[in-house]
C-alpha cells in the first residue's frame, strides 16, 4: 500500500531523511519511532502532500505520491502531530467541514459522522463548541476528522499525545479495527508500549533512514536484552565494561540487577552524586536502546511538540 524508496529530505544545511526506504502492507500497523527530530513529522508531511521531498520517490496504492496526490487524497487519511480543529465550531461542524474537502457529502457524509461520533464517544459533545473540549476529547475529534472517509492508508502522528486513558484505548482500538479491515497504518509515537500493544510492525528511524524493520517479535529477538542504567548528577564516572554517555552510563546484563549492585559498590566518592537506577527489561524498549545507542525521548507534553519542527 506504501512504497518508499531513496526519499530525502533537508532543511538548509540541516539533513533529516538521508534516502529513507519504507514499505507498509494492507491490513499491517507500522509503528514508526524515533526521536524528536529524527524525521518522523517530516516524512508523514511528504507522504500526505503537506511538504515538499529533495528526492526518492513515494508511491501508495501504486500510486505516484508526487504527480497523483489529487487522486491519492481519497485513499489517505492523515491526523497530523498538530491538531487542526476549528475551535470556534462545534465538533459537528468540524466534522461536516471536514468530511466534505475529503468529497463525502449528503447521506453518506451523515452516516460517517454517526459511525465515527459512535467509535470515539463523540456522540454527547457534537453541539459542544471544539475549543471547550478536554485534550482528551480534542485528540478524538482530531483522529475523527482523518476516519471521516475510507482510507487505504492511514498516518497518525502522535495520536494519544494529551489523550486520558479512555480517550487512549480507543483510539488505539480504532487503529485496530481499521487495520483489520485491510487499511495500512503508519502509527508514529514515542509510546513504545502503544506498539507493543497493538502488535504492531516496528520501524526505527534515526539518521535519517530506517535502521530496523520487522515484526515487533523478531525486533525485539534480535536487539532486545535487559540493560541497566546509572544516572549521576554532573558527568557520570567511567567504568570498565560500561558504555558512557554524559551523565549516564549503561550495559546490557543478563542479570541486571546484580550488574547495578557491582557498579555501585566500586563508585567510591561518585556514589554521592548517583540519582538514579533504571533496569529496562528485555522489550522493544530495550532493542530501541541497542540499535539507536540511546534511550527514547520521554513523552512530551502537547505544548512542547509544538515546537519540534521535524
Amino acid at each position: 500500500m506504501l512504497r518508499i524508496r531513496g526519499l530525502s529530505k533537508s532543511y538548509g544545511r540541516l539533513a533529516v531523511l538521508r534516502g529513507l526506504d519504507l514499505d507498509v502492507q494492507p491490513g499491517e500497523i507500522c509503528g514508526l519511532i524515533g526521536r524528536n527530530g529524527a524525521g518522523k513529522t517530516t516524512l508523514v508531511s511528504i507522504v500526505s502532500g503537506l511538504c515538499a521531498a529533495d528526492g526518492g520517490s513515494v508511491r501508495i496504492d501504486g500510486l505516484d505520491a508526487f504527480r497523483d496526490m489529487r487522486r491519492i487524497r481519497t485513499r489517505l487519511g492523515v491526523a497530523p502531530q498538530d491538531m487542526g480543529i476549528y475551535p470556534t465550531l462545534s465538533v459537528h461542524a468540524n466534522l461536516e467541514f471536514f468530511g466534505g474537502l475529503n468529497g463525502v457529502r449528503g447521506t453518506a457524509l451523515r452516516r460517517r459522522i454517526a459511525a465515527v461520533a459512535e467509535e470515539l464517544s463523540l456522540e454527547d459533545l457534537l453541539s459542544r463548541c471544539a475549543g471547550t473540549l478536554s485534550g482528551g476529547q480534542k485528540r478524538r475529534l482530531h483522529t475523527a476528522l482523518a476516519l471521516l472517509h475510507t482510507s487505504s492508508l492511514l498516518f497518525l502522528d502522535e495520536p494519544t499525545v494529551g489523550a486520558d486513558v479512555v480517550s487512549r484505548g480507543e483510539l488505539l482500538a480504532a487503529v485496530r479495527r481499521l487495520a483489520c479491515e485491510g487499511c495500512a497504518v503508519v502509527y508514529a509515537t514515542h509510546h513504545l508500549a502503544e506498539i507493543e500493544e497493538m502488535g504492531a510492525s516496528v520501524a526505527i528511524l534515526e539518521g535519517g533512514v530506517i535502521q530496523e524493520r520487522g515484526d515487533l517479535a523478531s525486533v525485539v529477538a534480535r536487539h532486545g536484552h535487559s540493560t541497566v542504567e546509572l544516572e549521576f548528577a554532573g558527568e557520570a564516572p567511567v567504568l570498565d565494561g560500561w558504555e558512557h554517555d554524559g551523565a549516564f552510563i549503561r550495559r546490557a546484563a543478563p542479570d541486571p540487577a546484580r550488574a547495578a549492585a557491582a557498579a555501585i559498590a566500586s563508585l567510591d566518592g561518585a556514589a554521592t552524586r548517583l540519582r538514579n537506577v533504571r533496569i529496562v527489561p528485555t522489550n522493544l524498549q530495550s532493542a530501541y536502546l541497542a540499535v539507536t545507542g540511546r534511550a527514547p525521548d520521554p513523552i512530551v507534553s502537547e505544548m512542547e511538540l509544538v515546537d519540534v519542527v521535524a
